[in-house]
């Protein structure tokens, strides 16, 4: 509390202060709010992507290398989030030529986006046309969208 000698001009400016911090806290919490209901809002339209590729005989090695190598890197600057890679189990005929992953877009439109920014990307048209100088790699390529169910624990 002030003392009996302060001036009309310091109270002024105390209370100058107290609102512009009262303010300032109420705009970081505004923001904050905003930021975590458009946060909830793009996790409801968030998609999944499911990607088998068939590579060609004895292309899977330089298939897995490419994607570690440089294909991680290109996705992650064009916001393709990489769930997990696969292959199948070495049991199984298919471990031979197959590779899978997932990965997640803020939604569908986001994903047609990336992709076409993913493509273009000289980073990855190098990586591609280096890794490919003796052939393609990929023969086939599935790709289906999948949205979470609601119980599922991860959306």
């Amino acid at each position: 509390m002030r003392g009996a000698g302060s001036s009309s001009s310091e109270n002024v400016s105390h209370e100058s202060a107290i609102l512009e911090h009262m303010t300032r806290r109420i705009l970081l919490l505004t923001l904050l709010t905003c930021g975590l209901l458009s946060g909830i809002a793009s996790a409801a339209d968030r998609v999944f992507e499911l990607r088998v590729y068939t590579a060609n005989e004895g292309k899977l090695e330089a298939l897995k290398a490419r994607f570690r190598d440089h294909t991680t890197a290109v996705f992650k600057k064009h916001h393709m989030e990489v769930i997990a890679y696969w292959t199948p189990q070495s049991d199984d005929p298919k471990s031979k030529d197959t590779f899978i992953y997932i990965l997640a877009h803020p939604s569908r439109e986001a994903a047609t986006q990336n992709w076409k920014d993913f493509n273009a990307d000289p980073v990855w048209v190098k990586a591609k046309g280096d890794s490919e100088k003796d052939g393609a790699l990929v023969k086939k390529v599935e790709s289906t969208f999948m949205d979470a169910l609601p119980f599922s624990p991860m959306k």
